[in-house]
């Protein structure tokens, strides 16, 4: 029943618009001609007819609609339309045929579906009249337009959610937060449905809301970040102008509570204790401590301070910048005799406050910190710590330089044993007393040696060495007059033959080693030996120099071109040293302006007083020139003799030095071969290897009995080789008892003759032979190039052979 009272009343509203609008809106166009239709189109121009127009409404359809019936939109007539049914109506465009339906014969147009003025707000058709029998235009075709017309339908939505905000702490009331902003789909053009007004919904108690603008504010000034950091507050958006059955929507805004300098800094104790020992070195970290602050970020940032007199001279506060902790530091060395506990005030304040926030009290927070000192073993110190002592150069070996003082600082005040480093006194030019201090000079001093001593003197304790102190010490050696003044330099002058009396020659200078405090002053007189001098004169210019003038006329330097005038120095002591030195005067010739053109060759005359060093060097090289001579002579002599006995020994000279080549088997008269027969008779050698000498192997066998037998050449009876053989036999024994020297013969010669020849050695000397006659036959078998010494060797065998027959 409620839908079909929903549908007619529907219906009844669009039945009353379209009256309402009929008057208004009907067209009834009758126009001649083409210009209303198609050009040239024969069912509009038949006959010159009349052409009639379209008639309808203008269509209007309200969204949402529920009922269960089509709705009715409207209806499209032609006023050629006779109510006969001949004219059919339809349309085309958007919708059509599926949204909208049209009544082919009364041209009425339903919606057949529910529209959403949010989604479409208008359509556009066509419609056309048609002849039902013919379907032909009736009329031109015409576009018209049905309109979506807006209800409330779409509540207010925020779109650029979700929303974060801030404010800070203790901001006054009415301080602006943010703004929020609702956007509502219905017409804005057509009723309120579009008209949205704000509101707060939850959070009221803390934030309002501007209803038009949607500008969120404070609603209190108490806001305490420390408190609440955030807040929720949900905003609530309704169209209709907030008027009853308005739709609504919400959303919930976040709003943070931002932090301000407003909390002072506070330590957490008002008394901190730290410990440490006094020998820790200034810088060393003691401990650290912080203030807290409920602020955040840069609020919280901290310096700290001392603030008592004590504290800033012993200790030194720093803030760490990474955790805002005061660090405390040693600034002076602490010691445990003078003062065993320390109290410190320290000071936290905020590096940033804010003024407005001033009246709430002072960002500043105050804590005692005590530092207690522990006592360690120490090393002892020196007391007073003066380090410079002086002493006279000539002082005596075992002189008392000065006196060190150390003491022990403990309070068991430990006895203090003392000592030099030596890496410092490497020389031990000073010694010092273990028990009282005392240094002492262990050697004599020399201020021209070295005139500073820097040492290092160390104290310990008795019982104790590993507690060590190091002082530097400068010893000054005081200087005492003890070197005599020389000259400058070896002075040399000139002087001209034709010189005058009275002129100057050379200026001169001394030099001291010594450095009085009241500075020098030396006085010039001629030596003794020279006060008979008639040539020069010497004058003391009172300014530590002295001028040496001619006192006679003309000089001959034939007669004599040298002159050597000694000069006696003194110093001014205490006590007067002197010494003498000698000025050199050499006679030249010069021209008439008085340059010097030529001098004598003549060698100077030196002064015999040459120093021990000189002396010494002098020595030596003579020595070092000796000895290389007596080596060379003794060298010399030695070569000699070993020549001279070898040429007594090896009779082998000869043999190696005559080195002429024979002309080969075919030259026969080289040599007189019966001359060389002659020269050896091998007899004896014969004798003794027969029955009567010693057995073979026998252990007192002679030497000799080793040799090869050579070829029994005619010899001479009266030839005695006694001489060669016992000289061989010498040597061959020599080289048996030898074994690191290869025999001293020519047997060495053909022992390596290569591993490829058939012929064997032609050696006719081998201690290891036995003493037995050798057979030559084998001669002949070695070819034509041996033929003539197989015919000397086996020729001379049968000789042999047939006389012993």
């Amino acid at each position: 029943m409620a839908k079909g009272l929903q549908g007619f009343s529907w219906t009844m509203l669009l039945l009353f618009c379209a009256i309402q609008e009929l008057g208004s809106w009907a067209m009834h166009t009758a126009v001649e001609g083409p210009g209303l239709g198609e050009p040239g189109d024969p069912a509009l121009l038949a006959g010159g007819r009349v052409k009639r127009g379209w008639v309808w409404n203008q269509f209007f359809v309200v969204e949402e609609y529920t009922g269960t019936e089509p709705l009715y939109v409207g209806k499209i007539h032609s006023d050629s339309d006779e109510g006969d049914g001949s004219i059919k109506y339809t349309i085309s465009g958007e919708g059509a045929g599926t949204i909208f339906l049209i009544d082919e014969i009364t041209g009425d147009i339903h919606a057949t579906e529910r529209l959403d003025r949010e989604q479409k707000t208008f359509y556009t058709l066509r419609a056309q009249a048609r002849d039902r029998q013919t379907d032909q235009l009736l009329e031109p075709e015409s576009e018209f337009i049905i309109k979506v017309q807006d209800i409330n339908d779409s509540e207010p939505r925020f779109l650029e959610g979700p929303y974060i905000g801030s404010v800070a702490e203790l901001s006054p009331i009415g301080t602006s937060v943010m703004q929020v902003m609702a956007s509502d789909a219905d017409d804005p053009t057509y009723g309120s449905s579009a008209r949205v007004v704000y509101s707060v919904l939850e959070g009221e108690q803390h934030f309002t809301v501007d209803s038009k603008t949607g500008v969120i504010r404070t609603a209190v000034a108490d806001l305490d970040r420390e408190t609440q950091d955030r807040y929720e507050v949900v905003i609530r958006a309704t169209d209709m102008a907030g008027q009853l059955g308005g739709l609504s929507g919400s959303t919930t805004v976040t709003i943070v509570v931002t932090d301000v300098n407003d909390n002072p800094p506070r330590f957490p104790q008002k008394m901190y204790q730290f410990s440490i020992v006094e020998t820790a070195p200034v810088g060393t970290a003691i401990g650290r401590v912080k203030a807290e602050d409920s602020d955040v970020g840069e609020n919280t940032d901290m310096t700290y301070q001392v603030k008592d007199e004590e504290g800033v001279e012993m200790f030194k506060v720093t803030t760490d910048s990474n955790t805002q902790e005061a660090v405390i530091t040693v600034q002076k060395p602490l010691d445990y005799e003078s003062k065993k506990v320390h109290t410190v005030v320290v000071e936290a304040l905020n590096k940033f406050v804010d003024p407005r926030f001033v009246d709430l009290g002072t960002f500043r927070d105050q804590t005692i910190v005590r530092v207690s000192v522990l006592d360690v073993d120490e090393p002892p110190e020196f007391r007073p710590p003066s380090n410079l002592m002086e002493v006279q150069e000539d002082a005596h070996v075992g002189s008392v330089v000065g006196v060190v003082t150390a003491l022990d600082p403990d309070t068991a005040n430990h006895p203090v044993r003392y000592a030099i480093d030596r890496s410092t006194d490497a020389e031990r030019i000073f010694d010092i007393d273990a028990k009282t201090g005392a240094i002492v000079t262990g050697k004599v001093l020399d201020r021209e040696t070295a005139g500073w001593h820097n040492i290092t003197v160390l104290a310990m304790e008795a019982d104790n060495h590993s507690q060590v102190s190091r002082a530097s010490l400068r010893i000054r050696i005081l200087d005492v007059n003890d070197n005599p003044p020389e000259l400058a330099t070896p002075y040399e002058a000139a002087v001209c033959e034709d010189a005058k009396p009275g002129q100057l020659i050379q200026t001169i200078s001394v030099v001291d080693r010594d450095e009085p405090q009241s500075g020098h002053r030396f006085y010039f007189t001629l030596a003794p030996e020279a006060t008979n001098n008639h040539h020069f004169s010497l004058l003391d210019i009172q300014d530590n120099t002295a001028a040496v003038h001619t006192q006679r006329v003309g000089f001959n330097r034939q007669e004599q071109d040298v002159y050597l005038l000694p000069i006696l120095v003194v110093d001014s002591g205490p006590p007067a040293l002197s010494s003498t030195g000698t000025l050199t005067i050499r006679v030249c010739g010069c021209d008439s302006s008085g340059a010097i053109q030529s001098c004598n060759s003549t060698a100077y005359v030196v002064s015999a007083t040459l120093s021990p060093g000189a002396l010494i060097a002098l020595l030596v090289c003579v020595l070092i020139l000796v000895v290389l001579v007596l080596l060379i002579l003794t060298l010399k002599r030695h070569h000699k003799s070993h020549l001279t006995s070898e040429d007594d020994e090896d009779m082998r000279d000869n043999v190696i030095k005559y080195n002429d080549e024979g002309g080969g088997e075919q030259d026969t008269e080289a040599y007189d071969m019966s001359a060389l027969r002659s020269l050896y008779d091998f007899s004896e050698i014969k004798a003794g290897d027969g029955g009567g000498g010693p057995g073979e192997g026998a252990p007192g066998r002679n030497p000799s009995s080793e040799l090869h037998a050579l070829p029994q050449w005619v010899q001479s009876p009266d030839l005695d080789f006694s001489v060669f053989r016992d000289y061989i036999c010498r040597k061959v024994e020599q080289a048996d008892e030898d074994l690191s020297v290869p025999p001293y013969d020519s047997f060495q010669t053909y022992a390596f003759e290569g591993s490829d020849s058939p012929v064997p050695s032609l050696s006719s000397i081998n201690t290891w032979s036995s003493g037995s006659e050798q057979d030559f036959s084998y001669l002949g078998g070695w070819g034509p190039r041996f033929r003539q010494l197989a015919a000397l060797y086996a020729g001379r065998r049968g000789d042999e052979d047939s006389e012993e027959s």
